[in-house]
């Protein structure tokens, strides 16, 4: 096909119109394999924690430790021994359990043998609990040991400054979070936090509140590389197809012509 007649001045605008439509499917099966990229880059970090074997955290916040970068270990087990300070404690609101409204227990746990200390998800609690003061109740005292998994904090933007102004009585603490915010936890409390926090993994010997739930994780690649097929075919069939469409309406548009000549009419009178 000639390029004259795809940018002639009857098709010139869809032309155009054709060309960028085209160019903004090719980008989106490319955005959906970079997607993949991604996915597949963030599955192998997750994979490579889950096979490391058992952190000891305690070992690791000792004075002569080698320093290491915990924010990267996402999703590997871990273990600490300490004490909850309960003083510190906050919630974690808007959790589900069965279809049940709660929330979760946040509290900073004081890792023992050192001044260190690691914000640890308890667990889901009622609501109830919460808003008629009774979590004193869920309190574990003394020295324990908390298995879990290592998460980093959230960063998603909150209300005022703070996820959910609902203040403690007198000390105007934040107590409940729409997010696990442990730089904003932190400001509130006499020591630091490290840059983590720990959420408990269930163990068959624990069957009461809080209860405990196992980090949900979906390792597969999801459905990036079909959709980027799909863009692709979409641009290939509208790019090949387009040309078609054209030559085949300049044809039909050129028998019209021809047929409603005036020489074509005269002759057609002649002969009849």
């Amino acid at each position: 096909m000639k390029l004259d007649l795809l940018f002639s001045r009857t098709w010139w605008k869809t032309t155009l119109l054709v060309i960028a439509a085209v160019a903004v499917m090719v980008r989106l099966g490319i955005w959906q394999l970079d997607r993949l990229q991604q996915r597949r880059e963030f599955n192998a970090r997750v994979q490579t924690q889950i096979d490391q074997p058992v952190l000891d955290l305690n070992r690791i916040v000792q004075p002569n430790a080698m320093e290491q970068d915990l924010s990267s270990m996402e999703y590997r087990d871990v273990e600490v021994t300490g004490e909850y300070d309960r003083s510190g404690e906050v919630v974690l609101r808007n959790q589900v359990w069965e279809n049940l409204l709660g929330v979760h227990l946040m509290t900073p746990l004081k890792i023992a043998g050192s001044d260190q200390a690691v914000l640890v998800n308890r667990g889901w609690v009622p609501f109830d609990d919460f808003t008629k003061g009774e979590l004193g109740k869920y309190n574990e005292p003394g020295l324990v040991k908390v298995q879990g998994v290592i998460r980093i904090p959230q960063t998603k933007p909150e209300v005022g400054g703070h996820a959910d102004q609902l203040p403690g009585p007198g000390d105007g603490k934040v107590l409940a979070w729409n997010v696990v915010n442990v730089q904003g936890i932190e400001s509130q409390l006499p020591y630091p936090l490290l840059p983590i926090y720990i959420q408990v993994s269930p163990a068959p010997s624990w069957t009461t509140l809080p209860y405990r739930s196992q980090v949900e994780l979906d390792l597969t690649e999801g459905p990036h590389m079909g959709y980027a097929i799909q863009w692709f075919i979409f641009a290939a069939i509208l790019g090949i197809g387009y040309p078609f469409y054209l030559r085949k309406e300049n044809a039909r548009s050129s028998a019209g012509k021809l047929t409603s000549s005036p020489a074509l009419r005269s002759g057609k009178s002649e002969s009849s």
